[in-house]
């Protein structure tokens, strides 16, 4: 099974809080049959997200968790035109990824998480997930430059 699928990509995330926007995210893991207790996984989240924000600079939100919740790695991703604030001192986010790993899983989404940050350091990778227009396009890019990279 692929880390990311078209069925967990948001491309238009309502103005929301973070908390309701990884809620929104976190349900296409549910659909997708990847998230067993969404409760379970949300709270993980929050947990995570008190230890330190997830926010990083350049608009861009990361929240990660290893989850009971979760019975596959996954990845989703999400954007939103107006911005979330993810706690980075610059300002909202607008690209979101949601990293849910399931728990004892071992370190796949410390690997993860450090590929995706590597990427979201070039200009091109970002500026190419924010013109993509379909889901299928922010599938490509990902599986390209993070997950086959």
């Amino acid at each position: 099974m692929s880390l990311i699928s078209t069925a967990q990509v948001v491309l238009d995330l309502p103005p929301t809080d973070r908390h309701e926007a990884t809620r929104t995210m976190a349900q296409t893991l549910v659909a997708d049959g990847r998230c067993t207790d969404l409760d379970l996984f949300l709270d993980d989240v929050r947990k995570r997200e008190e230890q330190m924000a997830t926010g990083l600079p350049g608009g861009i939100g990361i929240p990660h968790a290893r989850s009971a919740g979760i019975s596959t790695p996954s990845l989703v991703f999400g954007r939103s035109a107006s911005g979330i604030d993810w706690g980075a001192e610059d300002g909202p986010a607008t690209l979101i990824f949601l990293i849910a790993a399931p728990d004892g899983g071992g370190q796949e989404h410390l690997a993860i998480l450090a590929k995706l940050a590597r990427k979201l350091m070039r200009k091109d990778f970002r500026q190419a997930l924010t013109d993509a227009v379909t889901e299928t396009e922010v599938v490509e890019i990902i599986e390209r430059e993070v997950v086959n990279a």
